[in-house]
């Protein structure tokens, strides 16, 4: 996969998550979130790392919760937080 393709899928993944849910509300909370997508990842793995599908998966969730924070702590900043 190119990483042009990555990022796609990345991107609408963040996209979504931002339809779907607040913002996070510190950066307690995002970086909880984000560490509970890479242990996610870290579990398919573990259980089967030949599974393509799940690791992938779980690897887009990542990227997009790091995008995520990102764009919420770039909100924080801007609301003086």
């Amino acid at each position: 996969m190119k990483i042009e393709k990555a990022l796609k899928l990345i991107e609408a993944e963040a996209r979504e998550a931002a339809r779907n849910w607040p913002a996070f509300n510190s950066m307690h909370e995002g970086y909880a979130v984000l560490l509970e997508e890479v242990d996610e990842l870290w579990d398919e793995v573990k259980k089967n790392p030949q599974n393509l599908l799940n690791v992938r998966f779980e690897v887009i969730q990542v990227g997009a919760m790091a995008v995520r924070f990102l764009a919420d702590l770039s909100l924080e900043e801007a609301e003086g937080r």
